[in-house]
């Protein structure tokens, strides 16, 4: 029993700090955005950048901060950093989806469907970077 209480207090820790670096990918990716828009650029390429950013921002975090990866050097850092794409990709995708449903098909409001979303999203990013993402096999949990 004390074995599981320290598994759910280490994922709790985890997951907390994982929102963390979520926060700071919104204001990257946000700021990214925004500075590319104002210096004339499309604004579906800025958006681009801005996930671009977002995402390497969340790679380095979750590496270091998150789960505590010692050993992402070489093809195995590449690997990672790929990996990190297509967890952020497909929920970024997953998320539109829910957003263009939540809002035109359900009606929920468009100012309240995002926080739904994230409800949703969070949590499912947070697992597939922790046990696919960051992991060599087995996952760990880091302290």
């Amino acid at each position: 029993m004390e074995k599981i209480k320290e598994l759910w207090e280490n994922i709790g820790i985890q997951f907390v700090k994982f929102g963390l670096v979520g926060a700071s990918n919104t204001v990257i990716s946000l700021l990214t955005y925004y500075i590319f828009v104002f210096l004339g650029l499309n604004y579906l390429v800025a958006n681009f950048l801005g996930f671009v950013t977002g995402t390497l921002n969340a790679y380095y975090w979750n590496s270091r901060f998150v789960f505590k990866n010692k050993n992402d050097e070489g093809t195995r850092g590449i690997k990672i950093v790929f990996k990190t794409f297509v967890a952020y990709g497909a929920t970024f995708v997953l998320s539109s989806a829910l957003l263009f449903l939540m809002v035109q098909i359900i009606g929920i409001s468009q100012m309240v469907a995002p926080i739904i979303n994230l409800a949703i999203t969070t949590p499912l990013n947070f697992i597939i970077n922790k046990f696919w993402t960051f992991t060599k096999g087995k996952a760990k949990i880091e302290k």
